[in-house]
């Protein structure tokens, strides 16, 4: 079996990291088969760094980001739901656009668990299929819980403000790295693919970064 290390960058807050995971992962499933498998790691990178606790209206905020309409914004967000519904992730509505920082802190602390992967779709699903505020503790406690993990445990990470230095430098690493949008999945430090590619592009890369490895 050969084993890739997979980095993948991302924020909760963006839907094309949701269709990139799971488009992601369907590669994997297709190439399992044939001796390829991959040991994921999440990496933090925030959209909206500056994202009051109060949040924001989605339609504004989007509108002010990137200087286009509702209707644009309306029609954009419907082929993100076809694009998802391809790849087996369900868009639902969402009203608010919020901030990720602690999110990122639940899940660098997953990271030791065995458990980041459950509790990063468990925050892809909380935050693009159900709109729920992935920036209130207790809301994350309550996600972390659907993850697998300990509440508890959970609640005093958010509350003590524990990891955010290390979330902090590990953002800062894959800015300079050279990630500046999202999702960017880098393969053993060296190869990087950018966006929420379709699974038969992942695919084909993974194949072939296990070959040229082998050779």
């Amino acid at each position: 079996m050969r084993k890739l290390k997979i980095d993948f960058v991302s924020d909760v807050a963006c839907p094309w990291c949701a269709i990139g995971l799971h488009s992601l992962e369907r590669a994997l499933d297709r190439t399992r088969p044939d001796g390829i498998d991959a040991e994921l790691h999440f990496q933090p990178f925030e959209l909206n760094p500056s994202m009051p606790a109060e949040g924001a209206d989605t339609v504004q905020y989007l509108s002010a980001k990137y200087g286009i309409g509702p209707e644009q914004i309306a029609h954009n967000q419907a082929a993100i739901r076809q694009r998802g519904a391809e790849v087996g992730f369900a868009f639902g509505q969402r009203a608010r656009v919020w901030n990720t920082f602690d999110a990122h802190r639940l899940l660098h602390w997953a990271g030791s668990s065995g458990k980041q992967r459950e509790l990063k779709h468990a925050l892809l699903k909380a935050y693009h299929g159900d709109g729920r505020n992935v920036s209130a503790h207790e809301e994350l406690v309550q996600i972390a819980g659907e993850a697998g993990l300990d509440a508890d445990a959970a609640r005093e990470v958010l509350q003590s403000g524990r990891y955010a230095d290390e979330v902090r430098a590990a953002e800062r690493r894959w800015q300079q790295a050279g990630i500046h949008s999202v999702p960017g999945i880098v393969i053993d430090e060296r190869h990087l693919i950018s966006g929420g590619q379709p699974p038969e592009v992942f695919e084909q890369a993974l194949r072939q970064i296990a070959q040229q490895d082998e050779g």
